[in-house]
């Protein structure tokens, strides 16, 4: 079998695997939790209930004043923002670090379903758990029978 290159790309015939082959970077193989900073971004899940969406974000180390949470219409934001500082004096030395880190995740939640004023965080064991209610109308209803007449 031959292998056909058009325009840089292997022909459509062959599965995509080889383009994501040639277009990874060399040692970083599926690592898609890093910025194009190379930077961590942290991890989420999003889960949906009759009642409510759950928004689970893994932040391992940080404390719960480090977060931001914010609602703009549907436009739920994440973001943190912490600056450390480290200086030490000794024997005619001074060694300085700094340390930034931030990430910010934004997530576009249904328009006129969420109940704004009952939105909950916690954060316990790097786990920053956001729970948003749905409004009573936008709560599915459980199935009913439909007579056939």
């Amino acid at each position: 079998m031959s292998l056909i290159r058009k325009q840089g790309r292997f022909s459509p015939t062959i599965p995509s695997v080889f383009d994501d082959f040639f277009d990874r970077e060399l040692f970083n193989w599926g690592n898609n939790n890093f910025s194009s900073t190379s930077t961590t971004v942290p991890s989420v899940n999003i889960k949906e209930n009759m009642d409510n969406f759950v928004v689970e974000l893994a932040a391992p180390g940080m404390k719960k004043e480090d977060f931001e949470v914010s609602l703009d219409g549907n436009l739920l934001t994440i973001s943190s923002q912490r600056r450390q500082e480290d200086e030490k004096r000794e024997s005619g030395y001074t060694r300085r670090e700094f340390s930034y880190q931030s990430f910010q995740r934004s997530f576009s939640l249904p328009k006129d379903v969420v109940d704004e004023d009952q939105i909950r965080a916690t954060y316990k064991d790097g786990l920053l758990h956001l729970t948003i209610p749905k409004k009573e109308e936008a709560k599915r209803l459980a199935p009913r029978r439909i007579e056939i007449q």
